[in-house]
């Protein structure tokens, strides 16, 4: 059975409270569920974390090179210049997916760029908490 970690970055214990026209009126615990029981449907065994903190980001991505099979990653507001997460990802040597609740491309300018992005298996954004989903779908079907 493949191992995959799904790693919520900055900010995402607040979904369902912060800009709910961004990220939507559902809390994270909710999304959490729906997320666990994708992953079985899929014969994936899965692990979610959250941190606000890069550093224990940076450290569980580094744990998820010999314990896991692949990783959704949420990195938040990192995701655009977090060079660090960026060299993390690339030193770990297993797929990582890039998702975001929202179309990263529809808001701000500064949230167009990422950096994580050139290291990253792929990426997938704008369908609120389905991008996990879709990410688990994708990581299920890699070899």
């Amino acid at each position: 059975m493949k191992k995959v970690l799904v790693i919520h970055g900055p900010n995402l214990n607040l979904v369902g409270i912060r800009e709910p026209d961004h990220y939507g009126t559902e809390g994270i615990a909710d999304i959490n569920a729906e997320i666990l029981v994708h992953a079985e449907e899929l014969g994936l065994d899965c692990e979610i974390f959250q941190s606000n903190h890069e550093g224990a980001i940076i450290d569980k991505l580094h744990e998820a090179r010999t314990a896991f099979d692949g990783v959704v990653l949420n990195a938040g507001a990192y995701t655009h210049y977090s060079i660090a997460i960026r060299d993390a990802i690339a030193a770990i040597k297993i797929p990582v997916i890039e998702v975001h609740l929202s179309n990263v491309h529809a808001r701000e300018e500064f949230r167009h760029a990422s950096v994580i992005a050139p290291v990253c298996a792929g990426g997938i954004f704008g369908f609120g908490k389905h991008s996990y989903l879709v990410a688990l779908d994708a990581l299920a079907r890699m070899k």
